[in-house]
């Protein structure tokens, strides 16, 4: 076959110059009829022409197809794939490769869609957002040092679907509370709540997913979705295309953010760093649909936003018994409890950095949220020496080896050094603690110093020093204004009594 390069010099020579075939001929030497066949067809870019093969699956094809046509009526999980196709044929006797049916299968289906007027795999339908009308979330995982250690994250990854403005926090799980906090922070940062927000189905969101759009949808979530009063809209299962901005933003953050991480001391400084590059990436990053930023785009959306009037409040409950030790068991940690609700049953708010203890109607007690990444390690156990207060009143000895103890603050430390070591010493410290139940505890604290700057301490001296603290400050001396001024004050005279008395006041 010629080129198209020779194919137009043939066609100028013959139809513009007019030149003759023998002479065109002799200039290229081809043949006569190769240079007829392209001038009498009118060919103005040569081709090869369909060959058709013979295969092996030729007598087989009216039996494939029909195989092909019985599964696709099937249910997904009880179709037979090509593979199994293939050795039912090799069966009847074919003996061609497996290469080939896979491709009369392609083929066939590709056939089918057409004539069904369906698109394949790979064919997407560009998607337009009206200011303020929908956000979509998605998790993803990456890794950053903390504290001198890599450490893997589960990052809320939020975006409005009309700005294109983004939003990350970062989490240790992907539990009910994380996704709470994440929604908290970030309609706080996007200033305002979309009319929708688009899911995939996950499991802290969907129990269970049903036919179609169809899904029992987790109680919490629903309290969540009913608080910021927006629709919650799930994708069809492996469906991620359906929230295709947030599934980029999720690539596009590897290298926008997390290569270029520094070193944190902990999850605090990475979200306080992440909002702080989410937003100064807003004023870099151009929207793809128009030559503004996204940060031009999101302050024209801003407004139409719904406002926020309060955070949801974003808990998991549990029901735990504590123990005699005064302790509850939370995911491998252990938590104290005041001593008056021991082995008794209380209720455990568990939230994204914190634990609540309520009991009866109350909040008892609050704790910093431990998280233990070593599921080969023993929990840990984390004290608050002021719920062990009522037991060493009965059981003053505990104060020497208490566990609980060990986090006094340095002043107390100190007294307790200092009384412990005489009879009675035990029992006085206790009493002393037991100021911190009545008394504000940087006051009692303050007593302490006081009594342990003057050498000699005990209790009488802690509860003198307290005293004066409370003592209600003397009052100023009241200056009279000069209207009530005298202007000749009188003069004291004590003879004036004696003169008063007379004769017969003396005995």
């Amino acid at each position: 076959m010629i080129d198209v390069a020779l194919l137009s010099v043939i066609r100028r020579w013959y139809f513009r110059e007019g030149k003759s075939i023998r002479e065109i001929v002799r200039r290229t030497g081809l043949s006569r009829n190769t240079v007829r066949k392209y001038l009498r067809g009118n060919i103005v870019e040569p081709s090869y022409s369909n060959r058709v093969h013979q295969s092996k699956l030729d007598s087989y094809a009216k039996t494939l197809s029909g195989w092909l046509a019985r599964e696709a009526r099937r249910n997904r999980k009880q179709r037979r794939c090509v593979k199994q196709l293939y050795h039912d044929l090799r069966a009847l006797g074919y003996c061609g490769s497996y290469d080939r049916v896979a491709a009369f299968a392609r083929h066939w289906r590709d056939q089918q869609r057409k004539a069904a007027q369906q698109s394949g795999k790979g064919t997407y339908v560009p998607l337009i957002f009206s200011p303020g009308e929908a956000f979509q979330f998605d998790w993803s995982e990456d890794y950053v040092f903390i504290n001198g250690q890599s450490t893997k994250l589960q990052i809320a990854q939020f975006k409005l679907s009309h700005s294109r403005a983004f939003y990350l926090r970062a989490y240790l799980t992907q539990t009910h509370e994380m996704l709470f906090d994440a929604h908290n922070h970030a309609f706080r940062v996007l200033g305002g709540v979309p009319q929708r927000g688009i899911y995939d189905n996950m499991k802290t969101a969907v129990d269970k997913v049903g036919r179609g759009k169809q899904r029992v949808i987790n109680a919490r979530f629903n309290a969540m979705v009913s608080h910021y009063l927006f629709e919650a809209d799930f994708c069809n299962p492996a469906a991620g295309w359906e929230k295709g901005q947030i599934e980029k933003t999720v690539r596009d953050s590897r290298y926008r953010l997390w290569h270029q991480a520094p070193k944190f001391r902990d999850l605090a400084a990475v979200n306080a760093w992440l909002e702080q590059r989410c937003q100064a990436l807003w004023h870099e990053i151009r929207h793809p649909q128009s030559q503004r930023t996204i940060a031009a785009m999101w302050a024209d959306e801003q407004p139409l936003l719904m406002a926020i009037s309060t955070p949801f409040d974003g808990y998991v409950a549990l029901t735990k018994r504590v123990s005699s030790t005064c302790l509850i068991n939370v995911e491998r940690n252990r938590y104290s409890v005041p001593a008056s609700f021991a082995n008794r049953p209380v209720s455990v708010h568990i939230y994204a950095a914190e634990l609540v203890i309520v009991a009866e109607g109350h909040v008892v007690a609050r704790h910093e949220r431990v998280f233990s990444r070593d599921h080969n390690a023993q929990g840990k156990t984390i004290y608050d020496w002021r719920h062990y207060l009522a037991v060493i009143q009965r059981k003053p000895g505990a104060l020497r080896n208490g566990a609980p103890f060990n986090e006094l603050p340095d002043s107390f430390k100190q007294l307790q050094s200092r009384l412990l070591k005489r009879i009675g010493g035990d029992r006085e410290m206790a009493d002393i603690l037991a100021l911190v139940l009545h008394h504000d505890e940087h006051q009692v604290e303050q007593a302490i110093q006081m009594a342990l700057s003057c050498g000699e301490c005990s209790k009488q001296h802690v509860l003198n020093c307290l005293s004066r603290l409370l003592d209600p400050p003397r009052p100023v001396a009241v200056e009279p204004p000069p209207t009530l001024r005298l202007v000749n004050e009188p003069m004291a005279d004590l003879n004036r009594y004696d003169d008063l008395r007379g004769k017969r006041h003396v005995r």
